[in-house]
């Protein structure tokens, strides 16, 4: 929603839906729910200074959280889309997210990555 245009965000999410029952055979509340637990990131990096130095501290992100990121990703993966209406870049984007792939998946697979790269520095979360 931009600058608290409920009505827009609503007819958008709608269509989308719509879309998604024409582009595929399941049902469209379905797809959407894999796609969110498709794009939910378990792990976020926090960056921590600790004497004078910025370590990169992979923490577990709480369910609230889970959901509003998912959501960001997925609403941003579709904006960053050129040449089609919102919903019908959304639809595209919710089931590329259900089929693990497009570039919300892509953001929590980097997040996790980069999670584990920095695992070593978890024992400094505690600080």
């Amino acid at each position: 929603m931009l600058e608290g245009k409920k009505s827009t965000a609503r007819k958008i999410f709608n269509n989308t839906l719509k879309i998604i029952s024409k582009k595929t055979s399941g049902d469209p509340e379905k797809i959407f729910k894999i796609a969110i637990e498709n794009v939910k990131p378990q792990i976020e990096i926090r960056a921590k200074r600790i004497g004078g130095a910025v370590y990169q501290i992979p923490t577990e992100v709480k369910p609230d959280r889970q959901l509003a990121v998912a959501f960001r990703w997925l609403i941003g993966g579709a904006r960053g889309k050129k040449g089609a209406p919102m919903a019908e870049k959304l639809a595209s984007e919710l089931i590329d997210a259900s089929n693990e792939q497009g570039s919300a998946f892509k953001k929590k697979e980097d997040t996790h990555r980069m999670a584990q790269a920095n695992k070593a520095f978890a024992h400094l979360a505690r600080y």
